[in-house]
């Protein structure tokens, strides 16, 4: 028998990442650390915050100036971090973080990011994040 489309399981990592956000999100909106928000979080644990997740903030706490620059020196023309979404400018360091240091495949983190871009933010969020993202991972190969 097969399950509703309602009730398709979600992969772990894709709940990790989720979360990351939310973690990444509730920091900027509120104006407040990063770890202070993964701390509450992590003592709230309901549900518990996965290893992968911590790894995600973490990661994107220890990076954030290089990704920040990354990211604003890809943008379109007359755009800002500041002026991103905050949901998308949350996803571009999370996704630019996954991409360029960890084990995940580019690919797989962009089309992650896509995804949830779709599901959470503007029309035209999706677009802007995959173009953005795909010149930094471009330019950021090493040359062969």
């Amino acid at each position: 028998m097969t399950q509703p489309a309602s009730a398709k399981r979600v992969p772990t990592r894709t709940k990790a990442r989720k979360r990351a956000l939310d973690i990444l999100f509730e920091a900027d909106l509120r104006d407040m650390a990063i770890h202070e928000v993964l701390a509450a979080a992590t003592e709230q644990a309901e549900p518990p915050v996965r290893e992968y997740t911590a790894d995600l903030v973490l990661g994107v706490v220890e990076y954030q100036p290089e990704i920040d620059a990354q990211i604003a020196a890809h943008l379109p023309s007359g755009w800002t971090l500041d002026r991103m979404p905050r949901v998308d400018r949350n996803l571009a360091r999370l996704t630019t973080f996954e991409a360029l240091h960890t084990e995940t495949d580019p690919a797989v983190a962009l089309a992650e990011c896509v995804l949830l871009a779709t599901e959470l933010s503007t029309d035209d969020s999706p677009a802007l994040l995959n173009g953005v993202l795909a010149a930094i991972l471009r330019d950021s190969k090493p040359a062969v």
